[in-house]
Protein backbone atom coordinates (compact mmCIF):
# COMPACT_ATOMS: atom_id res chain seq x y z
CA UNK A 1 0.00 0.00 0.00
CA UNK A 2 1.25 3.42 -0.82
CA UNK A 3 2.70 5.49 1.83
CA UNK A 4 0.51 8.40 0.72
CA UNK A 5 -2.82 6.94 1.49
CA UNK A 6 -3.33 8.01 4.91
CA UNK A 7 -4.95 5.62 7.76
CA UNK A 8 -8.45 6.01 8.01
CA UNK A 9 -8.79 7.91 11.49
CA UNK A 10 -10.96 5.43 14.03
CA UNK A 11 -14.45 7.03 14.75
CA UNK A 12 -15.60 5.95 18.18
CA UNK A 13 -19.10 7.77 17.74
CA UNK A 14 -20.73 4.92 17.51
CA UNK A 15 -19.64 3.17 20.54
CA UNK A 16 -20.42 5.98 22.82
CA UNK A 17 -23.90 6.28 21.31
CA UNK A 18 -23.92 2.43 22.09
CA UNK A 19 -23.06 3.35 25.33
CA UNK A 20 -25.37 6.03 26.34
CA UNK A 21 -28.22 3.77 24.88
CA UNK A 22 -27.25 1.21 27.62
CA UNK A 23 -26.91 3.48 30.42
CA UNK A 24 -30.54 4.89 29.31
CA UNK A 25 -31.74 1.18 29.50
CA UNK A 26 -30.34 1.12 32.58
CA UNK A 27 -31.77 4.00 34.13
CA UNK A 28 -35.16 3.28 32.82
CA UNK A 29 -35.25 -0.06 34.13
CA UNK A 30 -34.20 1.75 37.61
CA UNK A 31 -36.70 3.93 37.65
CA UNK A 32 -39.82 1.53 37.03
CA UNK A 33 -38.13 -1.02 39.67
CA UNK A 34 -37.78 1.71 42.43
CA UNK A 35 -41.08 2.73 41.36
CA UNK A 36 -42.77 -0.99 41.95
CA UNK A 37 -40.87 -2.22 44.66
CA UNK A 38 -38.92 0.94 46.17
CA UNK A 39 -35.36 1.00 47.17
CA UNK A 40 -34.54 -1.94 49.53
CA UNK A 41 -36.56 -4.28 47.57
CA UNK A 42 -34.86 -3.10 44.09
CA UNK A 43 -31.22 -4.55 43.64
CA UNK A 44 -28.13 -4.01 41.27
CA UNK A 45 -29.24 -7.86 39.27
CA UNK A 46 -32.97 -6.52 38.96
CA UNK A 47 -31.90 -3.79 37.29
CA UNK A 48 -29.37 -5.79 35.59
CA UNK A 49 -32.14 -7.93 34.39
CA UNK A 50 -34.69 -5.93 33.07
CA UNK A 51 -32.36 -3.83 31.26
CA UNK A 52 -30.98 -6.75 29.66
CA UNK A 53 -27.39 -6.14 30.50
CA UNK A 54 -24.71 -7.56 33.09
CA UNK A 55 -24.29 -6.51 36.66
CA UNK A 56 -20.78 -4.92 35.66
CA UNK A 57 -22.50 -2.58 32.96
CA UNK A 58 -24.82 -1.27 35.18
CA UNK A 59 -21.59 -0.74 37.72
CA UNK A 60 -19.54 0.50 34.87
CA UNK A 61 -22.20 2.54 33.41
CA UNK A 62 -24.28 4.19 36.25
CA UNK A 63 -22.52 2.78 39.43
CA UNK A 64 -24.01 0.92 42.75
CA UNK A 65 -27.38 1.34 43.67
CA UNK A 66 -27.25 4.66 45.94
CA UNK A 67 -26.00 6.21 42.59
CA UNK A 68 -28.84 4.46 40.42
CA UNK A 69 -31.46 6.16 42.74
CA UNK A 70 -29.40 9.70 42.54
CA UNK A 71 -28.98 9.44 38.67
CA UNK A 72 -33.54 8.49 39.25
CA UNK A 73 -34.00 11.62 41.14
CA UNK A 74 -32.36 13.89 38.69
CA UNK A 75 -34.31 12.06 36.09
CA UNK A 76 -37.49 12.93 37.88
CA UNK A 77 -36.44 16.77 38.22
CA UNK A 78 -35.59 17.16 34.86
CA UNK A 79 -39.05 16.00 33.86
CA UNK A 80 -37.56 13.66 31.04
CA UNK A 81 -35.69 10.01 30.36
CA UNK A 82 -32.03 11.80 31.00
CA UNK A 83 -30.98 13.25 34.55
CA UNK A 84 -30.17 16.93 34.20
CA UNK A 85 -27.65 18.87 36.24
CA UNK A 86 -29.80 22.33 37.65
CA UNK A 87 -28.78 24.97 35.07
CA UNK A 88 -30.13 22.65 32.40
CA UNK A 89 -33.41 21.85 33.77
CA UNK A 90 -37.01 23.62 31.65
CA UNK A 91 -38.06 24.68 34.72
CA UNK A 92 -35.04 26.24 36.01
CA UNK A 93 -34.50 28.01 32.56
CA UNK A 94 -38.35 29.27 32.80
CA UNK A 95 -37.46 30.77 36.45
CA UNK A 96 -34.45 32.75 35.38
CA UNK A 97 -36.08 34.10 32.11
CA UNK A 98 -38.98 35.50 34.14
CA UNK A 99 -38.03 38.91 34.97
CA UNK A 100 -40.47 39.55 38.31
CA UNK A 101 -40.68 38.05 41.86
CA UNK A 102 -44.02 37.06 41.68
CA UNK A 103 -43.34 35.50 38.03
CA UNK A 104 -40.44 33.69 38.76
CA UNK A 105 -41.77 32.13 42.32
CA UNK A 106 -44.76 31.34 41.10
CA UNK A 107 -43.00 29.27 38.13
CA UNK A 108 -41.05 27.71 40.45
CA UNK A 109 -43.81 26.41 42.98
CA UNK A 110 -45.78 24.72 39.78
CA UNK A 111 -42.41 23.20 38.98
CA UNK A 112 -42.38 22.00 42.43
CA UNK A 113 -45.78 21.05 42.69
CA UNK A 114 -45.00 18.56 39.07
CA UNK A 115 -41.67 17.06 40.56
CA UNK A 116 -42.06 16.64 44.38
CA UNK A 117 -44.33 14.15 43.89
CA UNK A 118 -42.21 11.95 41.88
CA UNK A 119 -38.61 13.03 43.89
CA UNK A 120 -40.29 13.17 47.49
CA UNK A 121 -40.76 8.90 47.90
CA UNK A 122 -36.83 8.68 46.32
CA UNK A 123 -35.66 10.74 48.85
CA UNK A 124 -37.88 9.19 51.95
CA UNK A 125 -36.18 5.84 50.65
CA UNK A 126 -33.09 7.32 50.51
CA UNK A 127 -33.29 8.58 53.82
CA UNK A 128 -34.70 5.49 55.53
CA UNK A 129 -32.00 3.40 53.96
CA UNK A 130 -29.91 5.40 55.09
CA UNK A 131 -29.84 4.17 58.87
CA UNK A 132 -28.43 1.17 57.95
CA UNK A 133 -25.98 1.97 55.02
CA UNK A 134 -23.52 4.79 55.49
CA UNK A 135 -23.04 5.17 51.44
CA UNK A 136 -27.14 5.95 51.22
CA UNK A 137 -26.80 8.08 54.26
CA UNK A 138 -23.72 10.31 52.48
CA UNK A 139 -25.70 10.73 49.33
CA UNK A 140 -28.47 11.46 51.08
CA UNK A 141 -26.45 14.57 52.61
CA UNK A 142 -24.99 15.54 49.58
CA UNK A 143 -28.13 15.82 47.85
CA UNK A 144 -29.19 17.80 51.01
CA UNK A 145 -26.08 19.79 50.78
CA UNK A 146 -26.91 20.36 46.96
CA UNK A 147 -30.31 21.40 47.79
CA UNK A 148 -29.26 23.81 49.71
CA UNK A 149 -26.07 25.41 47.33
CA UNK A 150 -28.95 25.38 44.15
CA UNK A 151 -31.32 27.90 46.45
CA UNK A 152 -28.53 29.93 47.26
CA UNK A 153 -28.22 30.66 43.14
CA UNK A 154 -32.29 31.08 43.26
CA UNK A 155 -31.92 33.46 45.87
CA UNK A 156 -29.40 35.59 43.98
CA UNK A 157 -31.39 35.25 40.67
CA UNK A 158 -34.56 36.64 42.70
CA UNK A 159 -32.09 39.72 43.92
CA UNK A 160 -31.80 40.63 40.50
CA UNK A 161 -35.99 41.67 40.13
CA UNK A 162 -34.98 44.32 43.11
CA UNK A 163 -38.45 43.24 44.96
CA UNK A 164 -36.48 41.28 47.86
CA UNK A 165 -36.66 42.82 50.83
CA UNK A 166 -33.80 44.82 51.62
CA UNK A 167 -33.25 43.20 55.02
CA UNK A 168 -32.91 39.73 53.90
CA UNK A 169 -29.84 38.93 52.68
CA UNK A 170 -29.31 36.30 50.47
CA UNK A 171 -28.77 33.48 52.62
CA UNK A 172 -32.35 34.57 54.20
CA UNK A 173 -33.56 33.70 51.30
CA UNK A 174 -32.23 30.80 50.38
CA UNK A 175 -32.58 29.20 53.65
CA UNK A 176 -36.57 30.18 53.45
CA UNK A 177 -36.33 28.45 49.72
CA UNK A 178 -34.72 25.21 50.98
CA UNK A 179 -36.67 24.32 54.20
CA UNK A 180 -40.27 25.11 52.17
CA UNK A 181 -39.29 23.22 48.77
CA UNK A 182 -38.10 20.31 51.47
CA UNK A 183 -39.65 16.89 50.66
CA UNK A 184 -40.38 16.90 54.72
CA UNK A 185 -42.85 20.18 54.24
CA UNK A 186 -44.54 18.39 50.97
CA UNK A 187 -45.01 15.55 52.40
CA UNK A 188 -46.42 17.59 55.48
CA UNK A 189 -49.13 19.46 53.70
CA UNK A 190 -49.73 16.33 51.21
CA UNK A 191 -50.91 14.11 54.37
CA UNK A 192 -53.39 16.29 55.28
CA UNK A 193 -55.29 15.55 52.01
CA UNK A 194 -54.17 18.42 49.96
CA UNK A 195 -52.85 17.99 46.78
CA UNK A 196 -49.68 19.25 44.83
CA UNK A 197 -51.77 22.10 43.53
CA UNK A 198 -52.41 23.13 46.75
CA UNK A 199 -48.71 23.14 48.04
CA UNK A 200 -47.79 24.81 45.08
CA UNK A 201 -50.14 27.57 45.68
CA UNK A 202 -49.88 27.93 49.25
CA UNK A 203 -45.68 28.12 48.32
CA UNK A 204 -45.95 30.56 46.05
CA UNK A 205 -48.44 32.72 48.19
CA UNK A 206 -45.89 32.34 51.49
CA UNK A 207 -42.73 32.93 49.53
CA UNK A 208 -43.95 36.05 48.24
CA UNK A 209 -45.47 37.79 50.84
CA UNK A 210 -42.06 36.92 53.15
CA UNK A 211 -39.32 38.20 50.62
CA UNK A 212 -41.31 41.04 48.70
CA UNK A 213 -40.35 44.59 49.60
CA UNK A 214 -44.07 45.06 48.71
CA UNK A 215 -46.15 42.59 49.25
CA UNK A 216 -49.80 41.98 47.22
CA UNK A 217 -52.56 42.75 49.59
CA UNK A 218 -54.48 40.22 51.51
Amino acid sequence: MSRDVKRRRYDGSGRREAAERTRLRILAAAHDLFAEGGYEATSVPDVAGRAGVSVDTVYASVGRKPQLLLAVHDMALAEGPVPLPAAQRDYVLAVRAATTLVEKVETYAAALARVLPRVAPILAALREAGLTDPECAAQHQALSDRRAANMALMAADLRTTGELRDDLSDEDVAELLWSLNSPEWFGLITSRGRGPEHYATLLADVLIRTLSRRPPPA
